[in-house]
């Protein structure tokens, strides 16, 4: 039985920890922090079988953390993500001006056509204004490890549902001075 709960821990925590820190959107995120609840009853349930009782304490407190992280991204997040989706959709059909949630400019996808530019990371915006000023980003590499970030500028953008548009050609695109990570321009 020791064996099982072992494997069935070990397996979960290695599942979920790579879905949380995948950064997927609030659901990935909520189902991840549902798999480390698995996870954290098997260490739980092994460390009383086995007689471990720092396995016991660490558990059963990772398993309220992990309790409070469901109801945060499956319950609040999500709940709060559809809001934002809700008013977008709603805002097409009023007159004025479309919206869009601002959570998408962390992580939508750039396009230019049918090609995948790379996700944008982040935007800078006017203080006083509120306007936007550019996005960065991220191209190539492997969780974020390797990639090349680029200011598109925001007039240069499209908001396109749940992704962002250009009509910079990919050419143009790689043409964009690379940016710092910790550097990104003031103007």
């Amino acid at each position: 039985m020791d064996s099982i709960f072992s494997w069935v821990a070990t397996i979960a925590t290695v599942v979920a920890a790579s879905l949380t820190a995948s950064n997927l959107g609030s659901r990935i995120t909520g189902y991840g922090f549902v798999i480390f609840t698995i996870g954290s009853v098997a260490w739980l349930a092994l460390g009383a079988t086995t007689g471990q009782p720092a396995l016991v304490w660490t558990n059963g407190a990772l398993t309220l953390l992990n309790l409070f992280g469901i109801w945060r991204w499956l319950g609040r997040q999500a709940k709060v993500d559809e809001g934002s989706k809700a008013a977008s959709r709603a805002s097409e059909d009023m007159p004025g001006e479309a919206l869009f949630p601002v959570s998408l400019l962390s992580s939508a996808t750039v396009r230019t056509g049918d090609t995948e530019l790379g996700s944008c990371v982040g935007a800078m915006a006017g203080a006083a204004s509120g306007r936007l000023s550019y996005v960065i980003v991220s191209q190539g590499g492997i969780g974020g490890a390797g990639e090349t970030l680029r200011k598109l500028p925001w007039d240069r953008i499209e908001v396109e549902g749940d992704r962002l548009g250009t009509d910079m050609t990919e050419r143009e695109f790689r043409a964009l001075e690379p940016v710092p990570r910790d550097r990104w321009p003031a103007r």
